[in-house]
């Protein structure tokens, strides 16, 4: 596992799987895998834990090699990374924050430098701060989650792009919030929701040099988002409302990136797939 000595940083905003309680379901042990993504390159952001996590994992079992960015979670990151060599790849870890450019052109360049290449881009990190009213938002939070949520993804592709060639994949996370709202996440809804007019805008204006762009938006999942953003919600309680009843499981969600990052999706971009327990968006 290689590990990039970058200086790491001290918000501990995205918190940390181990002490969740219970564990998230990230892995499953028994897939089969085809080698669907054989010999190709993904950085992931967030891939240290939670969705991340169960996306690179899964990803890797298909063959790819994996950078992951993340915050400071060394130990989530360290568990993952030998998680991804036990299953035969290649695991590059990135600490830093991706609301500095710097360090995305940088993360960017360690990964080329370790890989050759980027194939598949996921950008999945994300932060949120619950707030009873808009104005209890505090500014500097404010302009924090849109930093974190939908600049660094700008940052991210604007440097991964020169090293990406026809045929490489964007897949952009964002919320089921960004379709229903939230009373309580309204900035962080509000982020969610450029997500969404940014794989479209970005995927036409790509469509020409044959790189796809699309989104997965996810319900109510069980992960360190949840318990470390002010929510103070147990596992049953999260997702309770849905029509199934229940918080989605990370490894629940995985498919859907292994699906956008393959072939299986080849005539499909600016598109959003919305693994949310049932819940009707149209959209």
């Amino acid at each position: 596992m290689k590990k990039d000595p970058m200086p790491s940083v001290h918000n501990n905003a995205a918190g940390s799987e181990k002490k969740m309680e219970p564990q998230p379901v990230t892995d499953h042990p028994s897939y089969k895998a085809t080698g669907k993504l054989r010999h190709k390159i993904v950085l992931i952001t967030g891939g240290d834990s939670g969705i991340g996590r169960a996306a690179a994992l899964l990803l890797a079992k298909e063959g790819a090699k994996i950078a992951i960015i993340y915050l400071n979670e060394h130990a989530d990151a360290r568990d993952t990374g030998a998680l991804i060599e036990k299953y035969g790849s290649e695991c590059l870890l990135l600490p830093g924050d991706i609301s500095n450019e710097s360090f995305c052109k940088t993360a960017v360049k360690r990964t080329v430098e370790a890989f050759g290449r980027i194939d598949i881009l996921i950008n999945n990190a994300a932060e949120q701060h619950q707030e009873k009213s808009i104005l209890d938002i505090e500014t500097d939070k404010l302009i924090r989650t849109f930093e974190v949520n939908i600049f660094a993804m700008f940052y991210l592709v604007k440097a991964a792009l020169p090293h990406m060639k026809e045929n490489s994949v964007i897949i952009n996370t964002t919320s089921v919030t960004a379709y229903e709202g939230n009373a309580q996440l309204i900035d962080y809804s509000a982020t969610k929701g450029a997500i969404v007019a940014f794989t479209r805008s970005l995927s036409q204006s790509l469509a020409k040099q044959k790189i796809r762009v699309n989104g997965v938006a996810p319900g109510p999942i069980w992960t360190p988002l949840i318990t470390s953003s002010d929510h103070h919600m147990t596992a049953s309680e999260h997702g309770k409302d849905t029509p199934l009843g229940r918080a989605g499981q990370p490894v629940e969600i995985a498919p859907c990136y292994l699906f956008l990052a393959c072939e299986d999706s080849s005539y499909m971009t600016g598109q959003v797939l919305h693994p949310n327990g049932g819940t009707i968006i149209n959209g």
